[in-house]
């Protein structure tokens, strides 16, 4: 790009591609659809690549007018789709190119640096200790060929730094959350609307999880406690929001050890801000995390959260002001939070209320996208 149309570029607006593998119901594909659109509003010309295939978040995006463009690769060492994003960014010349996930930003970066295209990001979202070592090697190499890093906590800045990845490269950008339904629907839905849309009796404490039914998010760890929780009590449902690969033999492990007034799976919701405001206490019991969305979202919600003590988690909950943490795989340690929770109605108001002022205060769609164009024109500005 010329150096006076960059310079225009910079001060009206940029081309910016978000390349991602997929459009699943996952974290990272939520903060892009946020990012993209909100760039979008700004008036920047942004597009996004899904690498393999398409899913149910592109709709707000073709919504918001964001092209989607699928480049369709079929298996990991798939070159032609390698070449075709190439061909993408020839045709179209962004002045930015930001990869999200492992494919993405291995093919991403490498198109985009043989593309000749300005400015190239990648982003990690989240601790990944699944990645082999040549997977961490080709994220070594590749920093070469990378003006920047994005992150959304410090754990995971840490987390790659510890794999060679320099710490230098990386900027933290906190995500950012939508508006809760309080502030977004004309009518809220009572505490009753509710728990009659999850079939959980009218009496009964709340207990809301959410999350990718997989190893991740040991699943099995939210059953047990939710089980214990529900004996010791009586009067307590947890209700578990999501699907995945373990969603079978998740239920069967609940029929062998629970029952279903104790621990209730929804599957995949589009409802959760409505329901969240109604959650007497959120779990999250991972085993590794970026930043959780759905914690961001619970807190957001004033509802108190007991989270998995692990980088991630402890980025967003500070134990005992905005909720607590529990020792990883500890399932009495869970519930023995809970049950304080529950048991202090006082106390559960003064973690909801520190939670919600610190996400509207930190965690704002604007602010995540003003960070995000702020790096892409200081590192543009660096080019010229």
């Amino acid at each position: 790009m010329p150096l006076a149309d960059r310079s225009t570029a910079m001060a009206r607006s940029l081309k910016i591609a978000l390349v991602i593998p997929t459009m699943d119901r996952g974290g990272a594909e939520k903060q892009v659809v946020l990012l993209a659109t909100g760039l979008a509003r700004r008036g920047h010309d942004v597009r996004v690549a899904l690498l393999t295939r398409d899913g149910p978040r592109s709709e707000p995006l073709r919504q918001a007018g964001v092209e989607v463009e699928l480049i369709g690769k079929r298996f990991k060492g798939d070159l032609t789709a390698l070449v075709r994003l190439r061909n993408w960014f020839d045709r179209w010349r962004p002045d930015v190119v930001h990869t999200w996930l492992f494919a993405a930003n291995s093919f991403g970066r490498v198109a985009a640096y043989r593309a000749g295209v300005p400015v190239v990001i990648a982003s990690e979202r989240c601790v990944d200790p699944w990645k082999s070592e040549w997977q961490f090697w080709i994220d070594r190499r590749l920093q070469g060929w990378t003006d920047a890093i994005t992150t959304n906590s410090d754990g995971v800045r840490d987390f790659y730094a510890d794999h060679g990845i320099s710490p230098d490269r990386f900027v933290v950008i906190p995500n950012g959350v939508e508006p809760g339904a309080a502030k977004t629907a004309s009518l809220p839905l009572s505490r009753d609307a509710v728990l009659r849309r999850l079939e959980v009796g009218e009496d009964r404490k709340l207990i809301l999880a959410v999350g990718r039914l997989w190893p991740q998010k040991r699943i099995r760890d939210l059953i047990w406690a939710g089980e214990l929780v529900g004996t010791l009590r009586q009067d307590t449902t947890l209700v578990i929001v999501g699907d995945g690969p373990q969603r079978d033999e998740m239920l069967r492990h609940r029929d062998a050890v629970s029952r279903l007034d104790h621990v209730r799976f929804a599957g995949n919701r589009d409802d959760v801000s409505e329901l969240l405001p109604h959650a007497d206490a959120f779990w999250i019991a991972s085993e590794y995390e970026g930043q959780s969305n759905a914690v961001i979202e619970a807190m957001q919600a004033g509802v108190p959260v007991v989270a998995s003590d692990i980088p991630g988690n402890r980025d967003l909950v500070r134990d005992g002001e905005t909720g607590y943490l529990f020792e990883l795989g500890n399932a009495a340690q869970l519930v023995e939070r809970t049950q304080e929770i529950l048991e202090d109605p006082e106390l559960a108001s003064q973690l909801g209320s520190a939670a919600r002022s610190r996400i509207a205060s930190e965690f704002t769609i604007d602010a995540m996208v003003d960070a995000h164009v702020e790096l892409y024109q200081r590192l543009l500005e660096a080019e010229v």
